[in-house]
């Protein structure tokens, strides 16, 4: 009975981990093969800018720069900023703090 209980459990454990890497997951992967900078390059740019915790990413289509960049909503305190970093120059797009309506 105990090796069953130790079986559910880490069975638990591993469905609770597979949903956190998940929640890393970003929108607009798609369209990462017509980038420069991975991901992972552009949230240290963000994160320099403006460090916190990253909240929300995601890579779009916009107006400006390249017209492709990663969106990264990140936590300082009690504040969100929104930075936008272009997916192609990696250069910062846009660093304000988010409005009462977020995206």
């Amino acid at each position: 009975m105990k090796s069953s209980k130790k079986y559910l459990l880490s069975l638990l454990c591993l469905g609770l981990s597979a949903g956190a890497v998940n929640a890393l997951a970003y929108t607009g992967e798609k369209l990462a093969g017509t980038s420069k900078f991975t991901i992972e390059q552009a949230r240290a740019v963000a994160l320099k800018a403006h460090p916190g915790k990253i909240t929300d990413e995601e890579l779009e289509k916009e107006r400006g720069g390249s017209g492709l960049r990663y969106s990264f909503d990140i936590r300082n305190g009690s504040h969100t900023y929104e930075v936008g970093v272009d997916a192609k120059t990696g250069k910062v797009l846009e660093n304000k703090a988010e409005g009462s309506h977020p995206d």
